[in-house]
């Protein structure tokens, strides 16, 4: 049997940061969704007709029916903590220092998971099936980030 790196020639190769500047329109769906979160700091789903799957962040079309999604949903702003992950390397588009944690949160009445940044949180305590709870920014911009993070809640 032959090595499948026996021929393999390495390359220079060099980092580089990914600052990517571009723009683009959250279009009638998310943009509904963004405004409620900076205007009420409500989480808003939306629900589909065909297999009553709500849909957090909101979307227009249902991923197993395909059908449109036009019934909005009003969710909790706490929910499960159904996978995290701990991140050890800063970037620059992460507003929080090394390490923090990332999670995908299930919030209470939907049935999608949200990915956010966890804080307040002792990366020795955390742990799958954790209750955890919305804090918003002091300054709201309209934007997935109005959320600050998600803390345990108690």
């Amino acid at each position: 049997m032959s090595n499948p790196l026996e021929n393999v020639v390495s390359l220079i190769g060099e980092e580089r940061p990914r600052i990517w500047r571009y723009s683009y329109s959250a279009g009638p769906v998310r943009s509904k969704f963004l405004l409620f979160l900076r205007d009420r700091q409500k989480i808003l789903g939306t629900r589909c007709p065909a297999c009553g799957r709500v849909y957090v962040p909101a979307r227009s079309t249902c991923t197993k029916c395909f059908e449109n999604m036009e019934e909005w949903v009003d969710v909790s702003n706490e929910g499960t903590l159904e996978t995290y992950t701990i991140v050890y390397k800063s970037e620059p588009n992460y507003s929080a220092d090394a390490p923090f944690a990332f999670g995908i949160i299930k919030l209470d009445g939907a049935d999608t998971g949200l990915v956010h940044r966890l804080g307040e949180v002792d990366f020795n305590k955390i742990h799958i099936g954790m209750r955890v709870k919305a804090v918003f920014e002091d300054q709201l911009k309209g934007d997935i980030r109005d959320i600050k993070y998600f803390k345990p809640a108690l």
